[in-house]
């Protein structure tokens, strides 16, 4: 069995009709249906958050990244 799980679940998926949760027997099915909800979520809500798809055992996990402040730091670990 492989499931779709939401994990971060934002205002915007909340105001949406988009369920947080779907089992497949197939893991084809269900990266495909993945695909499709990421997508949505991407292009239809607020986009202040990235989400992404992680695979994580049976389980395709949804989630969002928050994009991170560009930094001033040259690498070189002194800026710490």
């Amino acid at each position: 069995m492989y499931k779709i799980v939401v994990q971060d679940k934002c205002k915007c998926f909340f105001d949406s009709n988009l369920a947080g949760s779907f089992e497949f027997s197939s893991k084809d099915d269900a990266l495909f249906k993945a695909i499709e909800i990421k997508n949505i979520m991407n292009k239809t809500f607020c986009k202040k958050h990235n989400f992404q798809i992680q695979e994580m055992f049976n389980n395709l996990v949804i989630k969002f990244y928050k994009d991170e402040p560009v930094s001033s730091c040259c690498g070189n670990g002194c800026c710490m």
